[in-house]
This record gives C-alpha cells, sequence and structure tokens, in this order.
C-alpha cells in the first residue's frame, strides 16, 4: 500500500532527480513569468555575468538566455540535470553563452561582486530563503539583482491542513511582505514581487507529470518506494487544487546597494 503523505525528506535524491529529470520544469514557473521577472532588471550587456542558481535541467535558463545577453551558468547538484542542462543548451545554439555546472549553492565557485544577476527559480529553498540572501549578495556588484522564486503565503491564517503540510515541507515559507522584508534587511533594495498566476502550477509543472509518471512507474515496477515518490506528488498536486487561494510562488527581485 502505497503511502501519499510520506514527507518529502524521506525519499531517495537520487529518485527524486530522476523523476524529475523527464521533466523540462523542476518547479512551477513559466516562460512567460521569466520574462516579466527580467524586466524588472535594468538592461544587461553583453558582458554581463549572470548565474542561474539550482537550475535544474534549464528550462528557465534558456528562456532567460534568449532574452538577455551575457554569460550565463547554471549551477545543480545533480550531474544529471547539468548533463541535460548542456545538451539544452546546445539544443537552443546558446552553448557559447550559457553552461551548466555541478555545484552547490552553500559554496559557490564565483569570485566577490562577480555577478550582475542572481538567479534562482523554486530552488532558494534549498538552503532558505534569509540565508540565500545573506550569502549570495557577496558575489553580486554593487547594483547587481537578485531575482529568486519562492513558495509563499498569500493569506495571515489559513488551513491546519495545508498548515502542517508546508511546516514540514518548508518552515521558512512566509507571508508576501515578510518575505520583502527579510529582503530589505539583508541589504537589498526590493524592487518588485508579484505572485506566479495558476498556470504556472497546472499547465507548466503538473500537468507534465502525468506522462512522467507513468514511465517512472513503468521503468520501476514494483518498486515501492517510486510509487510512494509518485503518491506523494499527486497527494501534493490535490493539495494545490484544494488550498490555492492560501499560497503560491511569489517572485521577489532586489537590488544590491
Amino acid at each position: 500500500m502505497s503511502n501519499d503523505n510520506s514527507s518529502i525528506h524521506e525519499f531517495d535524491l537520487g529518485l527524486i532527480c530522476e523523476y524529475f529529470s523527464h521533466l523540462e520544469r523542476q518547479g512551477p514557473g513559466s516562460p512567460e513569468v521569466t520574462i516579466k521577472a527580467l524586466s524588472f532588471i535594468e538592461k544587461l550587456g553583453e558582458e554581463a555575468k549572470i548565474a542561474d542558481l539550482g537550475c535544474g535541467t534549464g528550462g528557465q535558463t534558456m528562456v532567460l538566455a534568449q532574452h538577455t545577453p551575457g554569460q550565463i551558468k547554471g549551477l545543480d547538484l545533480f550531474p544529471t540535470f547539468i548533463d541535460l542542462f548542456n545538451k539544452n543548451a546546445q539544443k537552443y545554439l546558446l552553448q557559447k553563452r550559457v553552461k551548466g555546472i555541478v555545484g552547490s549553492m552553500a559554496e559557490l565557485p564565483f569570485h566577490a561582486e562577480e555577478l550582475d544577476l542572481i538567479w534562482s527559480e523554486g530552488a532558494i529553498y534549498n538552503i532558505g530563503f534569509e540565508r540565500g540572501l545573506r550569502e549570495w549578495k557577496a558575489y553580486l556588484k554593487p547594483g547587481g539583482y537578485l531575482a529568486v522564486s519562492e513558495a509563499s503565503w498569500f493569506t495571515e491564517e489559513r488551513p491546519q491542513e495545508i498548515h502542517d503540510f508546508w511546516m514540514d515541507a518548508y518552515p521558512g515559507i512566509d507571508t508576501i511582505p515578510n518575505k520583502m522584508a527579510q529582503m530589505q534587511q539583508a541589504g537589498y533594495v526590493p524592487v518588485a514581487s508579484f505572485i506566479l498566476p495558476e498556470n504556472c502550477w497546472l499547465e507548466h509543472f503538473y500537468k507534465p507529470q502525468v506522462g512522467a509518471q507513468q514511465t517512472f512507474l513503468k521503468n520501476h515496477a514494483g518498486n515501492t518506494a517510486a510509487e510512494d515518490f509518485v503518491a506523494n506528488q499527486r497527494h501534493e498536486e490535490k493539495l494545490y487544487n484544494k488550498y490555492k487561494h492560501f499560497y503560491g510562488y511569489v517572485f521577489y527581485i532586489g537590488k544590491k546597494i
């Protein structure tokens, strides 16, 4: 009997990586949202250095590269994702400007004040929003930008079921005004924040998982851990449909003073 209430933290990272490697996006988002977030950032020239942290297979990175010049480095912990990232860069003929590297967002391989823009869609939670803001700032030039999307509460109060789910999955979740205050306290001018529309979850994240789940379960027939993981993802989707008025992803854009 598979258990759809297992915590995401109980699953094998290799299994999670394999599952998400079948998807263009490893989290909620869309090309439109990436472009919208970019619109709040002062124009970047060809000399600009950009890092996409927790880039996954690069769905959003390729959109970024198509809408801004400059050199982009995508960084992710999973070599499988980085292999796919570099194949995607070649597919879009971006390999001269876009390169994926394996690394940890807790130990960035950049110099102090080297970057004009740090991007991270749905990934900063891996080290925590406040810690990421604080530590990554050292790598940004003065006047450089940070743009991250992050799970956030839309309301002060919310039903217990969804509250408990997020307290387990990511206790760093907070309301939008609190996240903006954290950005200001970390030494950024809070430039903008906006809520990602529902289609970023439904069409761009959950819908593509339907086919991926079938393939994944076929490849792991009889593997309880794989079945439990798919059940977990389906449970998460059900919760989103039930409670999407209370939470979602929000883009936060800040400028280093």
